[in-house]
Order: C-alpha cells, then structure tokens, then sequence
C-alpha cells in the first residue's frame, strides 16, 4: 500500500513539475514560493489588525505568528528529521529527471513542506478568527496558502504528499491556536 502510494505521489510529482510547465508558471511560481514575496501581505495584515481591533488586534498578531512558529518548529525540527524523506530533486531515482525552477534544491528533508505548514497555520488561524466577519476570507486563505504549496511542487522541490500532509498539519495547528484566541477573546 505505502509502496503505491509513494509510486502515485511520484506520478502527480512528474504531472505537476513537467506536464504542467509553461513560461507563465515558470515566472509565476519561484515567486510565490519566495517568503519575501509575501512580505507586503504580512505588513497589511499586521497593519490592519493594530488598526481595526487595537489590542484584539496585538494578540491577534502574536497568534498568528504563534501558530505559524509552532508549525514550524514541529514541522522542521520534529517531523523532517523523523521521516527523512528526501527532495525530489535529491531523490536518486527522480533527480535527473526534476526540473529544478529556483537556485538550489534546499536544505533537508521533504516530508512535511514547513512552507505549507507554516502557512497553512496563519490561513486557518486567521480563517477562524475573521469567518464570522468576513465569509470570503476562507476564499483568499486558501488560495494564498494552496498557490504556495503547488509552487513548492511545480519548482520541483517537494512532493504533492508533502505539501499535503503539510497543510493538513497546518490547518491543525491554526486551528488549535484559534481556539485560543476564542478563550483569550470570547467576544470577538
């Protein structure tokens, strides 16, 4: 079963990285999987909340960077070195045929990508905070944060499962520190 599944995972991965190319995405994807590139979103969050909700807004911030911290931390620092699943792009049996989109392979293991759990994190945490006040937010969370996971594959440096598996931790976490933003803020 886990030999299919690897096999399956292996066939997405060359869909994505090959059947998918096209100039568009090749500009498009090393840039949003670039966490420089999402500065300015960051910036208009942070500005936003001490905006709109003052106080609400400082503990909304240092949540959303909680819940991204932690998915990191457990991300990087526990699973990765768990698993030690390598990168496509070092994987003996597919590296010749990646096609590598941004400078260097990375750093470490595959499994999970902290770049969708990082991610994922803040998109749920702040899914959760704002749904009652905003309905499209889930929209635009997602998209952010799903955009940067197909990146992460089409550039050739994870695996679809990865990503996955990652953003489903991800949203696990963001879930759990909302929770804690709900007791901390029960009226929000």
């Amino acid at each position: 079963m886990i030999e299919h599944l690897v096999q399956l995972d292996r066939q997405l991965f060359y869909f994505i990285n090959h059947d998918m190319a096209n100039p568009f995405f090749d500009w498009l994807m090393p840039v949003l999987r670039n966490a420089k590139s999402w500065i300015s979103l960051y910036i208009i969050i942070i500005a936003f909340c001490l905006w709109k909700y003052k106080k609400q807004g400082l503990i909304i911030i240092a949540l959303m960077a909680l819940s991204a911290g932690v998915a990191d931390f457990t991300s990087a620092r526990l699973f990765k070195q768990e698993v030690q699943r390598l990168r496509p792009c070092n994987d003996p049996a597919l590296s010749k045929t990646v096609i590598l989109r941004v400078n260097g392979c990375g750093t470490g293991y595959s499994f999970p990508s902290t770049h969708a759990t990082d991610h994922f994190a803040m998109a749920a945490f702040l899914c959760f905070v704002f749904f009652r006040k905003w309905r499209w937010i889930w929209l635009w969370t997602i998209l952010w944060a799903g955009s940067i996971c197909f990146a992460q594959v089409y550039v050739g440096v994870h695996f679809p499962i990865d990503v996955f598996v990652g953003a489903l931790y991800g949203f696990l976490v963001g879930w759990l520190i909302s929770l804690l933003f709900k007791k901390l803020q029960p009226n929000f």
